[in-house]
């Protein structure tokens, strides 16, 4: 579930469409956003994005192969230093888990886009 640090709005908006990677496997179609999240997050990584991420709204796209992501950030506000704010906790604890290889579990590849979910 999405933090509610909405108070002084929400910033940094980006939309990405995530695509499987099928030189090895056929094309996967997904019942549920769900059961995308699982095809290509590790449990960790959704929830980094259900704790850092102040608005997150996800869809299957292209016949359900696809799965799109819009995620936008508040802010704790006050004087928080900017590493200790949600969109930089997103982006350490992404690295972070990259970096023990425990970001995703199949290859993808993944295209920002312009075209919002909410």
């Amino acid at each position: 579930m999405p933090n509610t640090d909405n108070k002084y709005g929400t910033f940094n908006k980006k939309s990405t469409i995530f695509t499987q990677k099928t030189e090895f496997t056929p094309l996967r179609t997904f019942d549920s956003v769900n059961e995308a999240l699982s095809h290509f997050f590790t449990p960790q990584a959704i929830a980094v994005y259900n704790e850092c991420s102040t608005q997150i709204q996800w869809a299957l796209m292209e016949n359900s192969t696809k799965l799109h992501l819009t995620i936008s950030f508040g802010t704790k506000g006050g004087n928080v230093s900017p590493t200790n704010d949600w969109a930089e906790q997103y982006n350490i604890r992404k690295r972070s888990l990259m970096d023990a290889d425990n970001w995703t579990i199949n290859g993808f590849t993944h295209q920002e886009t312009n075209n919002h979910l909410f």
